[in-house]
Protein backbone atom coordinates (compact mmCIF):
# COMPACT_ATOMS: atom_id res chain seq x y z
CA UNK A 1 0.00 0.00 0.00
CA UNK A 2 3.03 2.47 0.88
CA UNK A 3 4.54 1.82 -2.34
CA UNK A 4 1.09 2.33 -4.27
CA UNK A 5 0.35 5.64 -2.51
CA UNK A 6 4.13 6.69 -3.67
CA UNK A 7 3.33 5.97 -7.28
CA UNK A 8 0.67 7.56 -6.99
CA UNK A 9 1.37 10.80 -5.01
CA UNK A 10 4.25 10.68 -7.76
CA UNK A 11 2.11 10.59 -10.53
CA UNK A 12 -0.27 13.50 -9.13
CA UNK A 13 2.77 15.83 -8.47
CA UNK A 14 4.28 14.99 -12.30
CA UNK A 15 0.05 15.59 -13.38
CA UNK A 16 0.49 18.86 -11.47
CA UNK A 17 3.70 20.37 -12.48
CA UNK A 18 2.17 19.33 -16.15
CA UNK A 19 -0.87 21.51 -15.80
CA UNK A 20 1.00 24.44 -13.84
CA UNK A 21 3.62 24.29 -16.81
CA UNK A 22 1.17 24.59 -19.26
CA UNK A 23 -0.81 27.41 -17.11
CA UNK A 24 2.75 29.12 -16.96
CA UNK A 25 3.23 29.01 -20.85
CA UNK A 26 -0.24 30.05 -21.50
CA UNK A 27 -0.33 32.94 -19.37
CA UNK A 28 3.32 33.98 -21.29
CA UNK A 29 1.27 33.83 -24.83
CA UNK A 30 -1.43 36.04 -22.87
CA UNK A 31 1.59 38.45 -21.68
CA UNK A 32 2.89 38.69 -25.43
CA UNK A 33 -0.43 39.32 -27.05
CA UNK A 34 -1.14 42.21 -24.56
CA UNK A 35 2.23 43.73 -25.45
CA UNK A 36 1.33 43.47 -29.18
CA UNK A 37 -1.94 44.79 -28.77
CA UNK A 38 -0.60 47.77 -26.11
CA UNK A 39 2.21 48.65 -29.52
CA UNK A 40 -0.56 48.18 -32.19
CA UNK A 41 1.58 45.31 -33.48
CA UNK A 42 -0.88 43.32 -34.82
CA UNK A 43 1.35 40.97 -36.99
CA UNK A 44 1.58 38.77 -34.19
CA UNK A 45 1.51 35.17 -34.66
CA UNK A 46 1.57 32.51 -32.04
CA UNK A 47 2.44 28.54 -32.63
CA UNK A 48 -0.14 26.49 -32.05
CA UNK A 49 1.71 23.17 -31.35
CA UNK A 50 1.50 21.91 -27.90
CA UNK A 51 -2.03 23.08 -27.33
CA UNK A 52 -5.52 21.15 -25.78
CA UNK A 53 -8.12 20.80 -29.15
CA UNK A 54 -9.81 23.46 -27.60
CA UNK A 55 -6.76 25.95 -26.86
CA UNK A 56 -5.48 25.73 -30.42
CA UNK A 57 -8.83 26.35 -32.11
CA UNK A 58 -8.92 29.62 -29.78
CA UNK A 59 -5.28 30.65 -30.83
CA UNK A 60 -5.72 30.04 -34.28
CA UNK A 61 -8.54 32.29 -34.07
CA UNK A 62 -6.78 35.10 -32.13
CA UNK A 63 -4.26 34.76 -34.89
CA UNK A 64 -6.93 35.29 -37.89
CA UNK A 65 -7.87 37.94 -35.66
CA UNK A 66 -4.67 39.55 -35.49
CA UNK A 67 -4.10 39.53 -39.58
CA UNK A 68 -7.93 40.87 -39.93
CA UNK A 69 -6.97 43.65 -37.56
CA UNK A 70 -3.91 44.27 -39.30
CA UNK A 71 -5.28 44.46 -42.78
CA UNK A 72 -8.28 46.50 -41.88
CA UNK A 73 -5.85 49.26 -40.23
CA UNK A 74 -3.33 49.10 -42.80
CA UNK A 75 -6.14 49.65 -44.86
CA UNK A 76 -7.47 52.45 -42.98
CA UNK A 77 -4.69 53.96 -43.29
CA UNK A 78 -4.54 54.24 -46.83
CA UNK A 79 -7.94 55.56 -47.37
CA UNK A 80 -7.00 58.41 -44.92
CA UNK A 81 -3.82 59.23 -46.81
CA UNK A 82 -5.84 58.95 -49.99
CA UNK A 83 -8.66 61.55 -48.55
CA UNK A 84 -6.03 63.95 -47.39
CA UNK A 85 -4.04 63.78 -50.80
CA UNK A 86 -7.09 64.37 -52.99
CA UNK A 87 -8.13 67.31 -50.46
CA UNK A 88 -4.19 68.88 -51.01
CA UNK A 89 -4.03 67.81 -54.52
CA UNK A 90 -7.28 69.92 -55.25
CA UNK A 91 -6.56 72.75 -53.37
CA UNK A 92 -2.48 73.02 -55.10
CA UNK A 93 -4.40 73.34 -58.57
CA UNK A 94 -6.57 75.83 -57.82
CA UNK A 95 -3.62 77.12 -56.04
CA UNK A 96 -1.59 77.14 -58.90
CA UNK A 97 -3.86 77.66 -62.16
CA UNK A 98 -3.92 80.95 -61.98
CA UNK A 99 -0.60 81.98 -60.78
CA UNK A 100 0.22 79.81 -64.22
CA UNK A 101 -2.39 81.77 -66.16
CA UNK A 102 -1.14 85.29 -64.82
CA UNK A 103 2.42 85.00 -64.99
CA UNK A 104 2.02 83.74 -68.97
CA UNK A 105 0.10 86.79 -69.67
CA UNK A 106 2.59 88.83 -67.98
CA UNK A 107 5.23 87.03 -70.29
CA UNK A 108 3.45 87.98 -73.62
CA UNK A 109 3.54 91.95 -72.83
CA UNK A 110 6.13 94.05 -74.98
CA UNK A 111 6.78 96.00 -71.83
CA UNK A 112 8.40 92.97 -69.69
CA UNK A 113 10.23 91.27 -72.46
CA UNK A 114 14.03 92.44 -72.29
CA UNK A 115 13.60 93.86 -69.08
CA UNK A 116 14.84 91.97 -65.37
CA UNK A 117 11.39 91.37 -64.50
CA UNK A 118 11.11 88.35 -67.39
CA UNK A 119 13.43 86.19 -65.20
CA UNK A 120 11.49 86.28 -62.39
CA UNK A 121 8.18 86.26 -64.24
CA UNK A 122 9.23 83.38 -66.06
CA UNK A 123 10.89 81.66 -63.48
CA UNK A 124 7.10 82.01 -61.55
CA UNK A 125 5.73 80.79 -64.83
CA UNK A 126 7.74 77.58 -64.87
CA UNK A 127 7.87 76.45 -61.18
CA UNK A 128 3.64 76.16 -60.71
CA UNK A 129 3.41 74.99 -64.67
CA UNK A 130 5.72 72.12 -62.97
CA UNK A 131 3.87 72.00 -60.01
CA UNK A 132 0.96 71.28 -62.26
CA UNK A 133 2.51 68.75 -63.83
CA UNK A 134 3.57 66.70 -60.94
CA UNK A 135 -0.29 67.01 -59.02
CA UNK A 136 -1.61 65.88 -62.80
CA UNK A 137 0.65 62.86 -63.19
CA UNK A 138 0.51 61.97 -59.47
CA UNK A 139 -3.53 61.67 -60.04
CA UNK A 140 -2.92 59.43 -63.22
CA UNK A 141 -0.98 56.88 -60.86
CA UNK A 142 -2.96 57.08 -57.94
CA UNK A 143 -6.05 56.14 -60.14
CA UNK A 144 -5.53 52.03 -59.55
CA UNK A 145 -7.91 49.93 -61.06
CA UNK A 146 -9.03 46.74 -59.19
CA UNK A 147 -6.65 43.96 -59.19
CA UNK A 148 -6.98 41.03 -61.04
CA UNK A 149 -5.48 38.30 -59.00
CA UNK A 150 -3.83 35.29 -60.78
CA UNK A 151 -1.30 32.78 -59.86
CA UNK A 152 2.08 34.36 -60.78
CA UNK A 153 5.54 32.60 -61.64
CA UNK A 154 8.00 34.99 -60.07
CA UNK A 155 10.69 33.77 -61.63
CA UNK A 156 10.55 34.62 -65.21
CA UNK A 157 9.02 38.24 -64.04
CA UNK A 158 12.77 38.50 -61.87
CA UNK A 159 14.11 37.43 -64.87
CA UNK A 160 12.35 40.41 -66.64
CA UNK A 161 13.92 42.76 -64.42
CA UNK A 162 17.54 41.50 -64.71
CA UNK A 163 17.94 42.04 -68.19
CA UNK A 164 15.79 45.62 -67.73
CA UNK A 165 18.53 46.29 -65.05
CA UNK A 166 21.43 44.96 -65.88
CA UNK A 167 23.61 47.62 -64.46
CA UNK A 168 22.89 45.66 -61.05
CA UNK A 169 24.50 42.60 -59.62
CA UNK A 170 21.67 40.21 -58.80
CA UNK A 171 21.26 37.73 -56.00
CA UNK A 172 18.38 35.78 -56.48
CA UNK A 173 17.68 33.01 -54.41
CA UNK A 174 13.73 32.43 -55.42
CA UNK A 175 12.83 28.26 -56.33
CA UNK A 176 12.20 28.21 -60.50
CA UNK A 177 8.87 26.83 -59.40
CA UNK A 178 7.68 29.54 -56.71
CA UNK A 179 4.44 31.18 -57.61
CA UNK A 180 2.55 34.23 -55.83
CA UNK A 181 -1.29 34.83 -56.02
CA UNK A 182 -1.48 38.54 -57.05
CA UNK A 183 -1.85 40.99 -59.82
CA UNK A 184 1.20 40.83 -62.06
CA UNK A 185 0.97 44.08 -63.64
CA UNK A 186 0.88 45.53 -59.89
CA UNK A 187 3.18 43.23 -58.85
CA UNK A 188 6.08 44.46 -61.40
CA UNK A 189 5.20 47.47 -60.69
CA UNK A 190 6.03 47.29 -57.13
CA UNK A 191 9.28 44.96 -57.71
CA UNK A 192 10.55 48.19 -60.83
CA UNK A 193 9.90 51.31 -57.95
CA UNK A 194 11.54 49.20 -55.39
CA UNK A 195 14.55 48.94 -58.28
CA UNK A 196 14.67 52.09 -58.89
CA UNK A 197 14.44 53.50 -55.20
CA UNK A 198 17.80 51.44 -54.73
CA UNK A 199 19.26 53.00 -57.67
CA UNK A 200 18.48 56.62 -56.62
CA UNK A 201 20.02 55.51 -53.60
CA UNK A 202 23.32 54.71 -55.31
CA UNK A 203 22.90 50.82 -54.94
CA UNK A 204 25.09 48.06 -57.28
CA UNK A 205 23.17 45.08 -56.49
CA UNK A 206 19.88 43.28 -55.67
CA UNK A 207 19.68 40.42 -53.38
CA UNK A 208 16.29 38.48 -53.39
CA UNK A 209 14.34 35.92 -51.46
CA UNK A 210 11.69 34.00 -50.90
CA UNK A 211 10.04 32.09 -47.39
CA UNK A 212 7.46 30.76 -46.86
CA UNK A 213 5.04 32.26 -44.10
CA UNK A 214 2.72 30.09 -42.32
CA UNK A 215 0.10 33.13 -41.82
CA UNK A 216 -3.53 32.72 -41.99
CA UNK A 217 -4.22 33.27 -46.03
CA UNK A 218 -6.64 35.71 -47.49
CA UNK A 219 -6.63 33.85 -50.46
CA UNK A 220 -8.20 29.92 -48.98
CA UNK A 221 -6.55 28.19 -52.79
CA UNK A 222 -3.32 29.92 -51.96
CA UNK A 223 -2.79 28.16 -48.62
CA UNK A 224 0.54 29.43 -48.08
CA UNK A 225 1.08 33.19 -48.87
CA UNK A 226 5.47 33.53 -49.68
CA UNK A 227 6.91 36.37 -47.99
CA UNK A 228 9.35 38.04 -50.56
CA UNK A 229 12.42 40.13 -48.95
CA UNK A 230 14.36 42.44 -51.40
CA UNK A 231 17.83 44.29 -50.01
CA UNK A 232 19.76 46.66 -51.81
CA UNK A 233 23.11 47.80 -50.78
CA UNK A 234 22.22 51.46 -51.21
CA UNK A 235 22.42 54.20 -48.58
CA UNK A 236 20.82 53.09 -45.17
CA UNK A 237 17.26 54.64 -44.41
CA UNK A 238 18.27 57.05 -40.90
CA UNK A 239 16.10 55.75 -37.88
CA UNK A 240 14.07 58.60 -37.58
CA UNK A 241 12.86 58.76 -41.35
CA UNK A 242 11.61 54.84 -41.20
CA UNK A 243 8.21 56.08 -39.80
CA UNK A 244 7.74 58.26 -42.65
CA UNK A 245 8.72 56.18 -45.53
CA UNK A 246 5.34 55.06 -46.91
CA UNK A 247 3.61 58.66 -46.49
CA UNK A 248 2.96 60.14 -49.80
CA UNK A 249 5.07 62.87 -51.19
CA UNK A 250 8.01 62.51 -48.24
CA UNK A 251 11.41 61.99 -49.52
CA UNK A 252 15.03 62.50 -48.36
CA UNK A 253 16.30 62.20 -52.14
CA UNK A 254 16.82 65.65 -54.26
CA UNK A 255 15.23 64.51 -57.34
CA UNK A 256 12.75 61.81 -55.08
CA UNK A 257 8.79 62.55 -55.78
CA UNK A 258 7.59 60.52 -52.82
CA UNK A 259 5.68 58.67 -54.78
CA UNK A 260 6.92 55.49 -55.49
CA UNK A 261 6.73 53.85 -52.34
CA UNK A 262 3.58 55.01 -50.86
CA UNK A 263 2.14 53.58 -54.10
CA UNK A 264 3.56 50.50 -54.41
CA UNK A 265 2.29 50.05 -50.80
CA UNK A 266 -1.16 50.81 -51.92
CA UNK A 267 -0.85 48.24 -54.46
CA UNK A 268 0.04 45.61 -52.05
CA UNK A 269 -2.62 46.31 -50.03
CA UNK A 270 -5.22 46.00 -52.60
CA UNK A 271 -3.86 42.98 -53.14
CA UNK A 272 -4.25 41.62 -49.65
CA UNK A 273 -0.76 41.21 -49.11
CA UNK A 274 1.43 44.64 -47.03
CA UNK A 275 5.06 46.36 -48.19
CA UNK A 276 7.05 47.27 -45.39
CA UNK A 277 10.61 47.81 -44.37
CA UNK A 278 12.40 44.81 -42.83
CA UNK A 279 13.93 45.10 -39.27
CA UNK A 280 16.86 43.01 -40.11
CA UNK A 281 18.44 43.26 -43.30
CA UNK A 282 19.41 40.65 -45.66
CA UNK A 283 23.48 39.59 -45.97
CA UNK A 284 25.43 42.29 -47.21
CA UNK A 285 22.09 44.42 -47.46
CA UNK A 286 21.59 48.34 -46.35
CA UNK A 287 18.02 48.56 -46.96
CA UNK A 288 15.59 45.68 -47.27
CA UNK A 289 12.00 45.58 -48.08
CA UNK A 290 9.29 43.09 -47.16
CA UNK A 291 6.66 41.78 -49.32
CA UNK A 292 4.10 39.82 -47.56
CA UNK A 293 0.87 37.63 -47.85
CA UNK A 294 1.24 36.96 -51.38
Amino acid sequence: MITWGIIIGVLILMAGMGVWNHQRKLKLRAHLMKEAIRNQDFSFRLPINDLLPGERAMQEALNELGENIRQQMNKNEVESWERLTRVLTHEMMNATAPITSISQVLLSRPDVKGTPLEDGIKAIFDTSRHLSDFVTNYRKMSELEKPVLAEVALFPMLDELQKTYQQLAWTTNVPADATVHADKGMLRQILMNLIKNAIEAEATKIMIETTNTHHPSPHPQHPSPITLLIGNDGTPIPAENRQSLFVPFFTTKRTGSGIGLSLSRRMMIQQGGMLELAEKNLPGCHVTFVLSSI
